[in-house]
């Protein structure tokens, strides 16, 4: 016989059961895209990337006669500053051929603020990425099929971000990048003269040319999300309507057979048994 109470508490405990899953889900839908813009900054925040833009053509020659073989040592030297755990001396003793200081006080305070936010930024990244990983095997044992589906809309919600974003900065440029700075940096601290040596290095187009990699690396990491995930997708919903049938149709070992044959008393010759 088939005890209701049991049945309804089983009923409670099962949607309580999927809430887990799906806040997973949600939780991979929403870190995704955080992630992809990290792996395009921690990319473009390469030699590279610098030795691409000092040598391509149209990039701004430098207006007081910095050469490119200057520009990318010095420039060499200002992102191996705010990638490593270097102390403020690191650029401010460095000095021009005239033996002047490279780098004003002001310019080493923001390098070191640009510093701290690389690197807090990159530690919360790495720390989103080990709890995405763990919540993908966690769905996959528990829900297979699930994290395919979260990493696809999370794909989805990258290209729309980025698409925002690039409406926003295509539109005004210079508003975008102040509200950018704003976000990280006290204001008057990251504002300096076209003299100095952070804007002969790192001028308007260095950033606009940065900005256009880090949402090239986000876009392709999307597409190729998406043209994995899909395809788990498909099969995994296959496999659930499969399932379904099965237990509609009766077959043997189906949830429907077994919910009848409990509810079966062998001494009534299968009629149904009375509620205790």
């Amino acid at each position: 016989m088939i005890s209701p109470v049991s049945s309804s508490t089983t009923a409670v405990e099962r949607p309580r059961e999927a809430k887990f899953p799906r806040i997973q889900q949600v939780f991979l839908a929403l870190t995704f895209p955080i992630l992809l813009i990290a792996l395009g900054v921690r990319l473009v925040a390469t030699p590279l990337f610098l030795w691409i833009e000092y040598h391509r053509p149209g990039f701004p020659a430098d207006y007081w006669g910095m050469s490119t073989e200057q520009r990318m040592i010095y420039g060499s030297y200002g992102l191996d500053y705010i990638m490593n755990f270097a102390p403020p001396r690191y650029l401010g003793g460095l000095v021009d051929d005239d033996g002047a200081a490279l780098f004003q006080g002001q310019e080493v305070s923001h390098m070191t603020d640009v510093q701290h936010v690389i690197q807090w930024g990159f530690l919360v990244a790495v720390i989103l990425l080990v709890l995405s990983v763990l919540s993908v095997l966690y769905l996959h044992r528990r829900a297979p099929g699930a994290a395919s589906g979260a990493l696809f809309f999370g794909a989805w919600l990258t290209i729309a971000l980025l698409v925002v974003l690039l409406v926003i900065a295509v539109l005004a440029w210079e508003r975008f990048f102040a509200l950018f700075h704003s976000l990280f940096f006290d204001a008057g601290t990251w504002t300096f003269r076209i003299s100095d040596t952070l804007i002969r290095l790192y001028p308007t187009q260095f950033w606009m040319d940065a900005a256009i990699a880090v949402a090239l690396v986000a876009v392709i990491g999307a597409f190729v999300t998406m043209l994995i995930t899909r395809p788990r997708m498909r099969s995994a919903s296959r496999g659930e309507r499969a399932a379904v049938v099965r237990d509609a149709d009766g077959e043997p070992g189906g949830a429907g057979v077994k919910s009848v044959k409990s509810a079966q008393n062998p001494e009534t010759g299968g009629r149904s048994a009375p509620w205790a």
